[in-house]
């Protein structure tokens, strides 16, 4: 009873001002340290260093071993594959040809979607077998990196038992310090996110590139929370690579030779480079424009994704930079105009709105309603009349009703977008819509009212590119068609894929081309050559298979140059006579077949 009822008074509270003066010359980790051994005393540099880092300087655990890895889903999981390859090189490693080939696989995966994961399931059932069959000849290791990793890691590692390493998008630098952990027997993990990591400085190795076009990632994370989306969980929040290393890395691409790079990020227009800044310098907030709400304070503004563009445009006029995936709420006018009036910044916007229902916005906590999307949509063309426009669609999502399926109709049909990637809604653990929403909507209604979105796109495409005939395009060549090696495919300015046939063409590289120059200078300036991946080639279109235009190739040109004379490229009665209809006197030979399908 006393020790539950003590009358004892309470104890004043601990005076640290006087311990520290108590303990002044007191023994200290050093001196214990020293009195251990007749070594000098550590410095403190010492004291404070790692015991024990990742890996010794000279140890290499891939010496005499290949790796191989396959990527699923968007772009960040290709891109991180070239930031993986290079880590690996720096250890090592060789590159295999295939998984069949090799001593470790990796999955780079993707969690967006559940049909994703599935089919990595499956590839990792294969692979087990594999790992069974080879166990007493070439072991094999197979690890599982990315979104899946960090989402399911115990899943992976313990109930199933399938691979051997789990590493998520922040930890692929440790990737040599968990291979020679699973060599020596034990299972690996590193899922930890960083929010600072963003692999500025690892140049990405790019084995399968096609020597024209290359991902460029100049930010990692997003910090939006849409209720519906896993990328912040398993991605972390935004962090921006500096500007100085983007451009350091563009430069290097155009040097190599590439005619065109794709910025990505998560949210990739919210890049906001502050390592230029001074500590004192204050340029306010990143703007919010009217009719847009975020869940975070917005930053302080460093260098925006306008100025980087800008930047990066100035490096080489005859590579395109072209960008994904952005959000509504940061296409400010200085980069609607950049676009506009950059000849080597495409005249396509991809610009996800998800819903066309307000109500249905708010759930999934886009930020924005119905009203301010079209806001911002009639903004864009008052600015720039040409542009295209792609946006995403999920169909189905919690709570959504029949009017709301219908108003996201009604938007497409007002928009009319040139493309689009449409999806039934895929509940994600660990996202705002999974802890407080219901996935309500029964499968075979998402089913139908995808199958409608996608139906109402195919209609308005169809519509728009039948309009497409007798126009002229600035293609630039990727590489012969995936129907046939007897045409080549590219992109267009606008974004749109154009098949045409490989055939000697007249090489127009001239710097001061004009309606004044005739055929006979353009006869004994150039030469019939065909078009190779990275050319510039001018493009008429005959015809259009879905969403692939199809035309016959006028000339071989340059970006520059077109852009200079795009008015009198774009009409045939202004050329010299032997430009002014295609290469080609009957339309394309290309069949719907041949055609179908580049995207």
């Amino acid at each position: 009873l006393s020790r539950h009822c003590s009358t004892q008074a309470p104890q004043p509270p601990l005076d640290r001002n006087a311990i520290k003066e108590k303990l002044t010359g007191a023994p200290d980790l050093k001196t214990f340290m020293s009195s251990s051994s007749s070594s000098p005393p550590p410095t403190e540099e010492e004291v404070m260093a790692p015991a024990v880092p990742y890996l010794f300087e000279d140890q290499t655990p891939g010496t005499g071993r290949s790796v191989f890895v396959e990527s699923y889903g968007c772009q960040m999981n290709f891109a991180d594959t070239e930031i993986v390859n290079a880590i690996l090189k720096n250890a090592g490693f060789a590159a295999a040809e295939s998984a069949d080939e090799a001593d470790v696989v990796f999955l780079n995966t993707c969690a967006i979607r559940e049909n994703a994961e599935q089919r990595i399931w499956g590839r990792l059932r294969e692979l087990k077998h594999q790992k069974k069959e080879r166990k007493k000849t070439r072991p094999l290791s197979v690890g599982v990196l990315g979104c899946m990793a960090e989402r399911l890691k115990t899943k992976l590692m313990e109930e199933e038992q399938m691979v051997d390493l789990v590493a998520g998008p922040d930890s692929y630098r440790d990737l040599p310090r968990l291979l020679s952990v699973v060599d020596s027997g034990e299972q690996a993990i590193n899922v930890i996110l960083s929010q600072d990591e963003t692999y500025a400085d690892v140049t990405p190795v790019r084995p399968n590139s096609n020597g024209v076009s290359a991902y460029v990632s100049i930010m990692r994370g997003c910090n939006n929370m849409c209720s519906y989306c896993i990328v912040p969980f398993t991605r972390g929040r935004e962090r921006s690579r500096s500007a100085v290393t983007i451009e350091r890395e563009v430069a290097a691409l155009s040097a190599e030779g590439y005619k065109e790079v794709i910025l990505l990020g998560q949210n990739v227009n919210s890049y906001n480079d502050k390592s230029e800044m001074e500590a004192s310098e204050d340029n306010g907030d990143v703007p919010l424009p009217e009719g847009f709400k975020t869940v975070y304070k917005r930053p302080t503004q460093g260098v925006s994704f306008a100025e980087l563009v800008r930047r990066l445009s100035d490096i080489d006029p005859e590579m395109r930079i072209r960008f994904t995936s952005p959000h509504p709420k940061d296409f400010p006018d200085d980069l609607l105009f950049l676009i506009r009036d950059r000849p080597n910044v495409p005249n396509a916007i991809h610009i996800p709105v998800q819903s066309g229902n307000t109500a249905n916005l708010e759930r999934m906590r886009r930020g924005y309603s119905r009203e301010a999307y079209l806001t911002l949509i009639d903004r864009i063309r008052e600015i720039n009349p040409e542009i295209t426009l792609s946006s995403d669609f999920i169909s189905g999502f919690c709570g959504e009703t029949e009017e709301e399926h219908e108003d996201t109709i009604s938007l497409m049909k007002l928009v009319r977008y040139d493309f689009a990637f449409m999806f039934a809604y895929s509940l994600r653990e660990k996202t705002g819509a999974h802890r407080k929403l219901k996935d309500d909507v029964p499968e075979l209604t998402k089913k139908r009212r995808l199958k409608e979105v996608i139906e109402t796109y195919h209609s308005i495409v169809a519509e728009k590119n039948a309009l497409e005939a007798g126009t002229r395009h600035l293609v630039l060549v990727e590489g012969a068609s995936r129907r046939s090696t007897a045409d080549l495919s590219g992109r267009s300015d606008s974004n749109k894929v154009v098949v045409f046939p490989d055939i000697p063409l007249l090489d127009l590289k001239l710097p001061n081309f004009s309606s004044s120059t005739t055929s006979t200078t353009l006869s004994s300036s150039s030469t019939l050559t065909n078009a190779k991946p990275g050319d510039y080639v001018l493009v008429e279109i005959t015809h259009t298979t879905g969403i692939t235009l199809v035309g016959n190739p006028v000339a071989i040109t340059t970006l520059q140059s077109y852009s200079a004379n795009e008015k009198l490229f774009s009409d045939s009665t202004l050329l010299p006579p032997i430009l002014r209809s295609s290469s080609s006197s009957s339309p394309s030979s290309l069949s719907a077949s041949s055609a179908e399908e580049e995207m």
